[in-house]
């Protein structure tokens, strides 16, 4: 059941995206380009995010375990520290010359193209490097 219900998430974020245009990098980089043509109908995906996310989280929580889990997997760490700030600036690095973040690059492999190939490649050594970096 928790497969099932993983895929099931994964279907509805994806077409979210989808449907949002969140899979375009031509839009995304609208969004991001605040200084010249800025196109900021990307604020209401981001906004309707967040909105959803706090309304969920109070909901979830007010259970005592997830409906298919043992146990609620949260981070337990709060502190800013140079991996976490490296890594939030590769992100946002790669985010601003591709217009692709990870799970919208995945949703748009099926128009797969030589940008997206190339963000997909980074992104792989990415995780690579991290997996590296983080042993030791």
């Amino acid at each position: 059941m928790r497969t099932l219900m993983g895929y099931i998430a994964g279907l509805l974020f994806g077409l979210g995206l989808a449907i949002s245009g969140m899979t375009d990098p031509a839009r995304v980089l609208g969004f991001l380009d605040i200084a010249g043509r800025w196109d900021p109908t990307l604020m209401f995906v981001l906004g309707g995010a967040v909105v959803t996310t706090f309304i969920g989280y109070r909901l979830v929580f007010k259970r005592l375990k997830p409906l298919w889990g043992d146990a609620f997997q949260l981070p337990t760490r709060q502190d800013l520290d140079a991996k976490l700030l490296g890594g939030a600036a590769l992100f946002g690095i790669g985010w601003g010359l591709s217009g692709y973040c990870p799970g919208p690059a995945i949703a748009s492999i099926g128009g797969l193209t030589l940008p997206l190939f190339a963000m997909l490649i980074a992104m792989v050594l990415g995780w690579f490097a991290a997996r590296r970096l983080s042993a030791s």
